[in-house]
């Protein structure tokens, strides 16, 4: 599980390992991590062109400090410090001694000693930093956007929200961010994580609190360990039944789509119940139809409904009565009534995406967009629900409280029709199958997100052939 901490968790737990080691130490932990990682990106150190944009926090201290390992090993270092009189007094001192240059932001030299390096190392503001970058620092960011360097952010790109995963304003784009003793929640959503590459993790030491995580990501032993199995004693009733409300005469698909996740979702059976019965045993006779309404259809552990419903409203509200959990999709988000589902005593699992967000929030999809976390958190808190928030990094937050689940396995293949019909099935199953709602939300967005990527292999793919990949998702998970 990766775990991500706010801004002022990181720093206690900071300052409480300062207090325990001797004066510096921690800073000479972090460039080293930062130095080695620089240096296997670069390749051949003697001989490279380096050139560090220092601020006046920590972050620059830990450019400095590496930038001097670098220039100890051949590289050719130069610091363009963006506050001249706050730099870091000892990373400097380092720096120089170790046959490195040192310019100002305002000197006339700064844009070509940029476009002809190999790295840039971002150094120019951490963890506290709050909106976008101030003038000067914008203004190379536009150089280092022309160039061919290749960036290392030090913890975090400059100009995005360490906490929120926000940017208001201008940033810089890393293609490596080299982050210290914790993940930050602003590298793990979008839009920030887009800025910050890949990410990788340098230990140093640092111990926070897992109480007091505010993110976290499943990985695949995460995943493996959730998955339902069957026993020697199960049967397709004991497996669970997840029922399907879907599709109408305008969009037979959806419910054909939704039924062929649920169907690889781990659950015994599937009921469909709608207008798209015909569409449905056509293409998976296993499963067990009815016209009579989700009232009349049988026992189910749980439901889906919404996918491709049109504007069956009644659908929607007899499906909200039922004492089981409930996955509220697509038309189905539309047509709930608020009160209805924040009166359910059953698990509610709502998967909208951020135009659906937005409209159920009453704010723009931008906004969504921009603020991911919080909408997130709002939106499960005005419904009393779980909230599954699709996009390229995909968010599940409980009305409960706790961790914020992240998920990022999908790929941009993933943004075609009948996708999201697909994840809706395999949850619900998922959800039938005796998973708590966030498991069952955080569960189907990986595998989903992993069949995506196995179905597309760098290509167009479409919904049918996402599905079709889930059981390879599924063995590459416990494999």
């Amino acid at each position: 599980m990766r775990t991500a901490y706010s801004v002022e968790t990181v720093r206690a737990a900071e300052r409480a390992l300062m207090a325990r080691l001797p004066e510096g130490a921690l800073m000479q932990r972090a460039a080293a991590g930062l130095a080695a990682a620089c240096a296997e990106l670069l390749g051949r150190v003697y001989g490279s062109r380096v050139v560090l944009l220092v601020g006046s926090g920590d972050n620059g201290g830990d450019a400095l400090y590496a930038g001097a390992r670098l220039a100890r090993r051949g590289a050719g270092v130069t610091a363009v410090l963006l506050t001249p009189g706050r730099a870091h007094a000892g990373g400097l001192a380092a720096l120089r001694r170790a046959g490195g240059t040192v310019v100002t932001a305002d000197s006339a030299a700064v844009d070509e000693l940029v476009l002809r390096a190999d790295l840039v190392v971002d150094g120019i503001v951490g963890i506290g930093g709050k909106g976008g970058l101030r003038p000067d620092a914008e203004r190379l960011a536009g150089v280092v956007a022309r160039s061919r360097a290749a960036v290392v952010a030090v913890d975090l790109p400059s100009g995005v929200d360490a906490d929120t995963g926000e940017v208001r304003g201008a940033a810089l784009r890393a293609d490596l961010t080299v982050t210290f003793g914790a993940y930050k929640p602003g590298l793990l959503v979008d839009p920030a994580r887009e800025y910050a590459g890949v990410v990788r993790l340098v230990g140093i030491g640092l111990e926070p609190p897992p109480a007091e995580a505010v993110l976290e990501a499943l990985q695949h032993a995460d995943v493996a360990r959730l998955l339902p199995l069957p026993t020697g004693e199960s049967d397709k009733y004991r497996r669970g039944v997840v029922g399907i409300a879907a599709g109408s005469a305008r969009y037979p698909g959806a419910a054909v789509l939704a039924v062929s996740g649920a169907l690889r979702g781990g659950a015994g059976a599937v009921r469909y119940v709608g207008p798209a019965g015909d569409a449905v045993i056509a293409r998976f006779p296993e499963t067990l139809v009815s016209d009579a309404g989700p009232a009349k259809a049988g026992r189910v552990q749980a439901w889906v409904v919404g996918p491709g419903a049109g504007d069956d409203a009644a659908a929607v509200a007899e499906v909200l009565e039922a004492d089981v959990p409930v996955l509220l999709d697509a038309d189905g988000l539309r047509l709930a009534d608020r009160d209805a589902v924040r009166r359910r005593t059953s698990p509610t699992l709502m998967t909208p995406h951020a135009g659906e967000a937005a409209a159920l929030l009453g704010v723009r999809r931008e906004e969504v967009e921009a603020a991911r976390l919080a909408a997130v958190r709002e939106l499960a808190a005005v419904y009393r629900a779980t909230v599954l928030l699709k996009g390229s990094t995909t968010l599940v937050a409980d009305f409960a409280g706790g961790p914020v689940r992240v998920n990022a396995t999908g790929t941009p293949w993933l943004a075609t029709a009948g996708s999201g019909d697909v994840l809706s099935g395999l949850a619900g199953s998922l959800l039938a199958a005796g998973l708590r709602a966030p498991d069952a939300g955080s569960v189907a967005a990986y595998l989903h997100g992993l069949a995506g990527r196995f179905a597309a292999q760098g290509a167009p793919t479409g919904a049918h052939d996402v599905a079709s990949h889930i059981p390879r998702a599924w063995r590459d998970v416990r494999g």
